[in-house]
């Protein structure tokens, strides 16, 4: 790997770390976007640095007597290298879930991710777009999650249907003794008066 400086039509200056392998260039990691050499040098400098530590590589100055700040100094190099962190403890935990219960039998893996999101996150579509995106970083738009649940309600709904009773059979011994079911958009009126109804004094 080596550092790289270009100039771009503008005048300003990019360093960029460049890997060479297979025949090819290939950009490891962008370091900025700068106005002047000065700026640029600096810049290279980090750039270099970095590329001593690309890897888990370590450079360990036996020179120094305080270990605490070559500890410190460690552990913030160690940081600065952390390009991005994903949350896949809940995909590590559910997914075997999902697949045993019979759900990797649908052919869609947009189930799976507003599954697992639901769970761990119950919130609304729009909010979900953006935790699957700052924590799996499964790019998906609101858009696409509407067209997916027209899909599931037109193609796949009897297929799910299908899995959850197998499943529920399956863990209750091939008996359903109990069935839940939402009717939290359901209401009624009656003109009757019952003893449920508070009296106006």
């Amino acid at each position: 790997m080596f550092v790289r400086k270009k100039k771009n039509r503008t005048g300003s200056i990019s360093v960029v770390v460049i890997d060479k392998s297979a025949g090819g260039y290939k950009e490891v990691k962008n370091f900025g976007v700068v106005s002047s050499e000065d700026e640029a040098d600096v810049l290279c400098a980090r750039a270099r640095e970095w590329i001593s530590t690309y890897g888990g590589q370590q450079v360990l100055d036996f020179g120094k007597t305080d270990v605490q700040e070559r500890e410190q100094e460690e552990t913030a190099r160690a940081f600065a290298n952390i390009d991005a962190v994903l949350m896949n403890a809940p995909q590590l935990i559910l997914n075997p879930i999902y697949d045993s219960i019979g759900f990797n039998r649908i052919p869609d893996e947009v189930l799976r991710h507003l599954v697992i999101a639901r769970i761990c996150q119950p919130q609304s579509k729009m909010a979900t777009v953006d935790y699957l995106r700052s924590h799996f970083e499964e790019d998906y738009t609101l858009d696409k999650i509407y067209y997916y649940m027209d899909k599931l309600y037109n193609a796949q709904q009897e297929l799910v249907q299908e899995i959850s009773v197998e499943h529920t059979r399956k863990i209750l011994g091939g008996n359903i003794g109990i069935v839940f079911y939402d009717y939290t958009t359901i209401y009624f009126e009656s003109f009757v008066h019952d003893k449920l109804e508070p009296k106006l004094t």
